[in-house]
């Protein structure tokens, strides 16, 4: 079964900053020509995440305000008190998201819902420059 790897790149703002990244993903999958399998987009990195949602503002909004009520900015954080680098909340965000989410293809079209869209989440603290691995196996 062939493998095909590749990137996506953009800069954040951080800040649970939520971009829509389906087109990016999509436009990965036409370049290898495969009809039928699996694309899997990964975040190196411990700061960000990758999810699906319907994006709107209003959710984009909700979302936002959900990941500051389950681990907000400025409570003391161990992580921080580690390394001194006030991100301990992103850390805490970004493991609860997940580095990674797999969506299958078919006739060489991500098979996605009416109103669900792939969104890469940073979380960091700061602007960052984000690679993304995008990895399509199929046939």
């Amino acid at each position: 079964m062939p493998v095909h790897t590749s990137s996506i790149e953009f800069s954040t703002p951080g800040n649970s900053e939520i971009l829509d990244i389906t087109r990016d993903v999509q436009q990965k999958l036409s370049e290898t020509r495969l009809r039928e399998g699996l694309v899997t987009v990964f975040v190196p990195g411990s700061t960000g995440g990758v999810i699906t949602l319907e994006y709107e503002p209003g959710l984009v909004r909700d979302l936002k305000e959900a990941f500051e009520r389950i681990a907000p900015q400025g409570r003391p954080y161990h992580h921080d008190r580690t390394w001194n680098d006030g991100n301990g909340h992103s850390h805490v965000r970004a493991s609860l998201v997940g580095p990674s989410l797999s969506v299958p293809f078919r006739d060489g079209r991500l098979i996605l819902g009416t109103w669900q869209q792939i969104a890469f989440v940073d979380f960091d603290s700061r602007p960052r420059r984000r690679v993304l691995i995008i990895q399509v196996m199929g046939e």
